[in-house]
């Protein structure tokens, strides 16, 4: 890959909701729903014949380890299985569990709640106290939310705050990024606290003039595109790397190397100061209504104030059911973060918290020794069997609307075209990191007998060769990912010949 690919790649390559990997699908312009995964479907379709699982495991040819079990999932019955003991990373497989975890926890009807509250009385449409933005640790905020807010603000009758403006985020720990090991300027590994907006990413779009280039860092959605101020961009006369952060107190300071701009682009970015994102921006609708508000200031704990403005979030299920949809990070952080908290867990950090799910899932889904470093599976230091992944599939069957939780995951012909007609029927969770592809749910086979599969392709050893400046698009990466779904279609047709 030639240098100039390179930094176009990373210039312009977008993970708006999932792990790093070059075959996702670009981040949104015109919605804050991150972008569904593209390359999610096992792929490549082969003729249904029972080809024994080795011969398929061995024509794939991806090297490291392939993990496998599969089950009656009427009576649970274990009816094959590869290396179904051994311990490997489930990507994004993960947030299946996360999903138990939260809906055992906190309830499928359970709503996250985002508040303006003051201190002071009202009087003349004067507040004579503080104004406080309450975060509830909503992982769906967004940007049209902040404007309604404000608008509703302004609908009290409010039209001068003479006190200070707080924004409060300590309804869940904050944290810089969910996995340390990923590039700085990913938008799948923001940072996260109480108070969260737009997936805490902010779009940056670059055009070139005829001084230079115009660029802006904006906080849009379908409906506005408010400048950002706590999110600075600098362009440098550099080749490599392609993107450079610094934290820089009271804003975020990127800068991009010139040479890899082009004519014009955008990207989403993350954001590392979750909370002051969110008052940046409700400060701006704020000022749109006519109310000028001040600098806002972080405060370490919400006060004994009444409330103004509640904005709440659509219920538990649909938030879990576009987190396994689009694979959310930040959304499967939160949840888990919120679940650990709500039980009196150790939440100080991702994985104590995700500690507490592993020791749930061990026991509530006979998961057996499973090992979770965070709630997304973005990291590869979380660990988990083929086998205690079907346990959890199994004891999930009789929980209420988990599977139809799940993606449908389409069956593909030879040139990935999908096949509608296709007598195999898949909704499962998939998870993908370099060289690790993981696929778990259930499939009903042609004559209607539903089986509950886990599956975890995984070369870590490929894996830990990665240096860092290629870790969002290694060199084969996209093909071993290509061959890894091609093998676990295969395998799914096996098991609907032969069990089916």
């Amino acid at each position: 890959m030639t240098n100039l690919l390179t930094r176009r790649f990373f210039l312009t390559a977008a993970a708006s909701a999932s792990v790093g990997h070059v075959a996702f699908a670009n981040a949104p312009l015109t919605s804050l729903r991150p972008t569904a995964r593209g390359g999610t479907s096992v792929a490549a379709a082969a003729p249904v014949r029972a080809a024994s699982s080795k011969a398929i495991i061995n024509a794939a040819q991806l090297g490291g380890a392939v993990g496998f079990a599969v089950a009656d999932l009427r009576t649970g019955k274990l009816l094959e299985t590869n290396n179904a003991a051994m311990g490997l990373p489930p990507a994004s497989t993960a947030k299946a569990i996360t999903a138990l975890y939260a809906l055992d926890t906190l309830g499928a009807n359970y709503r996250f709640a985002t508040r303006l509250s003051t201190n002071g009385s009202i009087a003349g449409g004067v507040v004579s106290g503080d104004l406080f933005l309450i975060g509830g640790g909503d992982p769906t905020l967004d940007t049209n939310a902040l404007a309604s807010m404000a608008a509703q603000l302004k609908a009290l009758g409010i039209r001068e705050v003479r006190g200070q403006f707080y924004y409060v985020d300590n309804a869940l720990p904050e944290f810089r990024e969910i996995d340390k090991s990923q590039p700085d300027h990913v938008s799948y590994n923001p940072a996260l606290s109480g108070l969260n907006l737009n997936f805490n990413r902010v779009h940056f779009e670059w055009r070139r003039t005829g001084n230079g280039y115009s660029v802006s860092m904006d906080a849009r959605s379908n409906k506005y595109r408010p400048d950002v101020y706590i999110s600075k961009m600098q362009i440098a006369a550099r080749d490599l790397p392609v993107y450079s952060y610094k934290d820089a107190g009271k804003f975020d300071q990127w800068s991009v190397a010139r040479s890899a701009l082009g004519k014009s682009g955008s990207r989403w970015l993350p954001v590392r100061k979750p909370g002051l994102y969110a008052a940046d921006v409700f400060q701006t609708f704020a000022r749109a209504q006519g109310i000028v508000l001040k600098s806002p200031q972080r405060s370490t704990r919400a006060p004994s104030a009444r409330a103004l403005v509640t904005h709440t979030s659509v219920p538990l299920s649909n938030i879990l059911r576009d987190m396994l949809k689009y694979s959310t990070n930040l959304t499967a952080e939160v949840v888990g973060l919120t679940a650990t908290r709500k039980r009196g867990g150790q939440a100080s950090s991702l994985k104590a918290s995700a500690s507490a799910m592993s020791k749930w899932a061990n026991s509530a889904l006979k998961m057996g020794n499973a090992s979770f470093a965070d709630h997304s599976g973005l990291s590869d230091a979380s660990k988990v069997t083929a086998q205690g992944m079907v346990n959890a599939m199994l004891v999930a069957r009789s929980r209420a609307g988990f599977a139809q939780l799940l993606k449908p995951i389409a069956m593909r012909d030879e040139k990935r075209k999908v096949l509608k007609d296709h007598p195999i029927k898949v909704h499962a969770k998939t998870g993908t990191l370099n060289f690790v592809s993981a696929l778990s749910g259930y499939m009903t086979a042609p004559d209607g007998k539903q089986l509950a599969f886990s599956m975890i392709c995984a070369d870590t050893n490929r894996r830990r060769g990665i240096k860092e400046a290629d870790k969002e698009a290694p060199r084969g990466g996209q093909d071993w990912n290509r061959r890894a779904k091609a093998l676990q279609q295969k395998l799914i047709e096996r098991w609907g010949a032969v069990y089916g």
